[in-house]
């Protein structure tokens, strides 16, 4: 078999050990495995008409084998780039010239290029393509499944938002840089005797903001499930500043987070996806902290800080994991699964399970929505991350 292997969207600690064990395992089993750069941009920009070492080719696919992965499982990110390309929706700025005909047109609405990605994977000869994302590169993952492609999927995000799963790839690494950055802040705004304001990735979910609170003891945190009112958190602030003996406050704040009544604060155009760049409501909950409490503030967006660097070593263990179940999968012959943890236990399920539902925060079990704070009471029978 020819094995294509993908990663889309945000990069996250442990994309690189997945990697390396699909190629080996593939490797080891006799087959070949094909490296797609760029997520799904390496199959819309590959010219089916070209040799697979064309200068333009050689740009999208790579041929892999165990010597030339043997060191990116140290690393993070990974070594296959990334994009949030959608070949179902492609702006006209990003569809390659060849793919220009007579009738093309800048002005044109965005286009769907499945049939192209079809007649690539056919023209590469791929057997199946092992998607590594989140719902968003997963979805497309979907619907070449439904297309008649043989597809596999590995769900990763730093968000651990990706339906059907107790777990995705990325997610131990970031709160773990998360817990270690808010406490280093402990220094500088203990120093200063001011209030601290954490901003952690997390559109939908909550998640990152409250287990990362939950685990360095702040004293508030924002999620994006519930919203806030703003004059409510600074003057809780203001409290626990106020009875903390070294004289400062911490809280954290989910990027998707929202005030009541407002709207989630975002910028940029909408990406392939619908989704436009998060960020800033820690700055501006900030400010209005400030000027309601009259206390001097932090604000720190910890941002790409989270997914950078070396992954810790639960992600190693997943990451390494999810590939050989994805691989024992794809040597049985199956397709349209993703791999899962579901109640501690490794397991995989319909890739189609991803689109049923959104994953949040169980905000009646662990969330005080009056207070903003944590509340992890009853952990018996949970996942172990709680969600």
């Amino acid at each position: 078999m020819r094995i294509g292997i993908l990663t889309g969207g945000g990069d996250v600690p442990g994309l690189n050990p997945c990697i390396k064990a699909l190629v080996d395992r593939a490797d080891e089993e006799g087959h070949e495995a094909l490296g797609i750069r760029r997520g799904w941009a390496g199959l819309l920009n590959y010219h089916p008409d070209e040799p697979i070492d064309s200068e333009n080719n050689q740009n999208c696919v790579e041929v892999l084998d165990k010597y030339k992965v043997r060191r990116i499982a140290r690393t993070g990110g990974t070594w296959l780039h990334t994009s949030r390309t959608k070949p179902s929706n492609v702006k006209a700025e990003a569809v390659p010239e060849f793919l220009r005909d007579a009738d093309w047109s800048a002005d044109q609405p965005n286009k769907d290029y499945t049939d192209h990605v079809m007649k690539v994977v056919n023209s590469v000869g791929l057997d199946v393509v092992i998607s590594i994302g989140g719902d968003d590169t997963l979805s497309y993952a979907e619907r070449l499944h439904r297309e008649g492609v043989r597809v596999m999927g590995i769900p990763k995000t730093m968000d651990n938002d990706v339906f059907g799963t107790d777990y995705c790839i990325g997610f131990s690494t970031a709160v773990t840089r998360s817990v270690n950055f808010i406490n280093n802040l402990r220094t500088s705004t203990g120093s200063h005797e001011r209030i601290a304001i954490v901003e952690l990735f997390g559109r939908n979910s909550g998640e990152t903001s409250l287990i990362a609170a939950y685990l360095a003891g702040v004293d508030r945190a924002v999620i994006s499930e519930v919203p806030f009112d703003v004059t409510k958190l600074a003057h809780f602030l203001a409290e626990d500043k106020a009875n903390n003996p070294s004289n400062y406050a911490m809280m954290t704040i989910s990027e998707g987070a929202r005030m009541e009544g407002g709207e989630i604060v975002e910028s940029g155009e909408a990406d392939a996806y619908g989704h436009k760049k998060l960020g800033g409501i820690g700055l501006t909950t900030g400010e209005l902290i400030k000027e309601i409490s009259g206390e001097g503030i932090i604000y720190q967006q910890v941002a790409y800080l989270m997914r950078s660097g070396a992954p810790d070593s639960l992600d190693l263990m997943v990451a390494f994991n999810y590939a050989h179940m994805a691989m024992d999968m794809v040597l049985k012959g199956q397709s349209g699964r993703m791999v899962a943890l579901r109640g501690g236990v490794y397991t995989d399920i319909p890739i189609s399970m991803i689109m049923q539902g959104r994953k949040v925060v169980d905000v009646g079990e662990l969330y005080d929505i009056e207070r903003y704070k944590p509340k992890v009471r009853h952990v018996a029978g949970m996942p172990m991350f709680l969600s």
